[in-house]
């Protein structure tokens, strides 16, 4: 890639104020997912956008603690999401108004929970600038195929609260890593639709849904209605 890619999700001012309104009366204890690409406004923005859309739509707020925003580790600070990013979202029914672009710092990688990034390069980016990242580092894809191997029997109800269920979560994917391998290299990947038609924008909004329905079944505990 080349240039910058989505996946801006809170950080700056306005939208942490933004996301605090959302979690008004509920506990204190939250959990921090932080989506990672290269720019931040393509893959990332589309995930982080998709991933709150998803949590709604199965709880009926994002709440419970759950937080989710986006940075790039080549982001541009400030920037708006690409056009067809939007229109990807748009055709899912999720929200990407008053999304602004993030440079991927130290601190947004310190307060996460769990970091999943578009690519292995990604990952090993975020790995590679220290804070005890490696056991909370998936790709997408990657974080996917060990959240399909877990028994969700194994994890905490959901009326202990999204928090706990999460972080059991990341514990038993991180316990799974070295045992299940991808079958290619690739398959860890969603590739970079910059500067792409929107057919291919549409594409890798696909993929990414396909990647995160059963993250976001496996952290609510809860469905998508058919």
């Amino acid at each position: 890639m080349t240039a910058p890619d989505a996946g801006r999700g809170i950080g700056n001012g306005e939208r942490a104020a933004e996301i605090t309104t959302t979690f008004v009366g509920l506990p204190r204890d939250s959990f921090r997912i932080l989506h990672v690409s290269t720019g931040n406004v393509c893959r990332s923005p589309i995930t982080e956008r998709l991933t709150r859309h998803f949590v709604s739509q199965r709880l009926g707020v994002l709440g419970g603690g759950l937080i989710v925003e986006s940075a790039g580790t080549w982001g541009h600070e400030g920037a708006p999401m690409e056009a067809n990013a939007e229109t990807v979202l748009a055709d899912f029914g999720a929200d990407a108004s008053g999304f602004v672009g993030r440079e991927l710092l130290d601190e947004h990688v310190i307060r996460a929970d769990l970091v999943l990034t578009a690519t292995r390069d990604h990952r090993a980016q975020v790995i590679s600038m220290g804070h005890s990242a490696g056991l909370r580092t998936f790709t997408l894809k990657e974080f996917t195929r060990l959240v399909k191997a877990i028994d969700p029997a194994t994890l905490p109800p959901l009326e202990d609260g999204v928090v706990a269920r999460a972080r059991a979560l990341v514990r038993a994917a991180a316990a799974l890593r070295g045992w299940l391998l991808a079958p290619t290299a690739e398959a860890d990947e969603v590739y970079d639709p910059y500067g792409a038609p929107l057919t291919f924008f549409r594409s890798v909004g696909d993929e990414i849904h396909q990647a995160l329905d059963p993250v976001v079944t496996a952290l609510t505990g809860v469905a998508a209605r058919t």
